[in-house]
């Protein structure tokens, strides 16, 4: 070799538009890519850019790999340049060509640094004080990759280690578990975050507890929340004889005992009747109040969960609802999802009446925005704040030491912002009987 580095400028067309915009699978492709040329991995760093593109880079010991996707044009445009003999960049080529499912691609080779026309410079590096600045110590790799939970106009990036603990797909989506620096194992289904290990109780605490301790429900049925966080928290409350989970996708169910287990962990309870199916088909072959509690634990409103936001399935709820019986749903951001919020609390209003739906809030940092907000339905039955005893919710609190919610939250959540009051603000239909 008469050169110092081999640069290879590579250009990929007709690559698969949903591969060029996973950063997660780029960046595992183009490590795969690096250790099989026989290069030593330094650090990498990865990141997509909302709505398409994904940019990163690996620092080799041997020097770089570098790469641009315009997922939109079936394209990417990578740098991979290399030194010394130990290491093969076009072994790299032939295996990113394969990976992004390219028709065809273009190369181009540059010797860089051409040993004739370079002069060794006169440094002593055998003085102990220059030994010492250049001392050598073996690469330890470290690998940065972001995920990006995103709309058109709002995106929340998160951190993570690189790779996936966890990643199938599933008849109704893709599941993925990541391993971030802030939040523990966080789990992932179509590119949005569901929940994470050091941030879910502030979701499942307030989805549950508000309900419970202002109704004690004793049967008690959950739509979606195949993680387990919402069953595992009502099991709290001691009343509750029967809690009925119907979740569509085992795989959600399968990650989250392998992967996730502070929120699993109840998944085997005896109390518990655990169905793998359509919560909107186990709700139209129920029978009419039938249930005391129900809780709607569901994804956002896109893919196999949007039907669980429509009037028919509220229609449906409401059938198979107790009198005297409450339902509470996750109803998405009112930033982040200002839409289908108001649409929402539209239904319900007509659904339970205006004077039985009330909005209350939790923060969550790892969802878009960090507000979010439930939905508390009742059929004529308790009101979640004149019938609520903050001394009962004080000791069940400390008993079970609860990380958010407290009595003070419970009141202080259906305390709304006025811009959230005058979105959701509508005539009070009468509720239905």
């Amino acid at each position: 070799m008469n050169s110092l580095g081999r640069h290879i400028l590579v250009e990929f067309y007709g690559g698969s538009a949903e591969v060029l915009n996973d950063v997660l699978l780029i960046e595992t492709s183009m490590l795969d890519a690096a250790q099989e040329s026989g290069a030593t991995i330094i650090t990498s760093q990865f990141h997509r850019f909302p709505p398409l593109g994904v940019s990163g880079f690996i620092v080799l010991q041997e020097s770089h790999f570098a790469i641009h996707t315009w997922p939109e044009y079936g394209y990417a445009a990578l740098d991979l340049f290399t030194c010394g003999l130990s290491v093969n960049p076009w072994i790299a080529y032939e295996i990113l060509k394969e990976a992004f499912q390219a028709d065809h691609g273009s190369a181009i080779e540059l010797n860089r640094g051409q040993l004739h026309l370079l002069e060794t410079a006169d440094v002593d590096f055998k003085n102990p004080e220059d030994v010492a600045a250049y001392q050598y110590s073996d690469p330890q790799e470290k690998r940065t990759a972001w995920f990006t939970d995103r709309n058109d106009n709002i995106a929340l990036s998160i951190r993570h280690k690189g790779g996936w603990v966890f990643r199938e797909k599933s008849p109704y989506q893709t599941v993925e578990v990541l391993d971030t620096l802030e939040y523990g194992k966080m789990l992932v289904i179509d590119n949005m975050v569901m929940c994470s290990e050091e941030d879910e109780k502030a979701y499942h605490e307030m989805i549950v507890h508000v309900p419970l301790l202002t109704h004690p429900a004793r049967n008690v049925l959950v739509i979606g929340g195949g993680d387990g966080g919402s069953v595992r928290e009502i099991l709290r409350h001691s009343q509750v004889e029967q809690v009925t989970l119907v979740e569509i996708d085992e795989v959600v169910i399968k990650a989250a005992k392998a992967h996730l287990p502070t929120l699993s962990s109840a998944l085997d309870h005896p109390k518990l009747q655990l169905i793998i199916g359509d919560g909107i088909e186990y709700l139209a072959a129920a029978a009419d109040q039938t249930y005391d509690l129900i809780i709607i634990d569901s994804s956002d409103p896109v893919g196999c969960s949007a039907p669980l936001f429509t009037k028919d399935f509220y229609l449906q709820v409401h059938r198979v609802l107790c009198t005297g019986g409450v339902l509470v749903a996750q109803s998405e951001s009112p930033r982040f999802n200002q839409p289908k919020f108001v649409e929402l609390y539209q239904d319900l209003n007509h659904v339970f009446g205006a004077d039985q739906v009330h909005c209350y809030l939790a923060f969550i940092s790892t969802y878009p925005t960090g507000m979010w907000s439930f939905a508390y339905c009742s059929k004529a039955g308790p009101h979640p704040l004149h019938d609520f005893d903050p001394h009962l919710a004080q000791h069940f609190s400390q008993n079970h030491q609860l990380a958010y919610y407290n009595p003070g939250i419970h009141q202080a959540a259906f305390c709304l912002p006025t811009f959230v009051k005058n979105m959701i603000t509508a005539d009070a239909p009468t509720a239905l009987v």
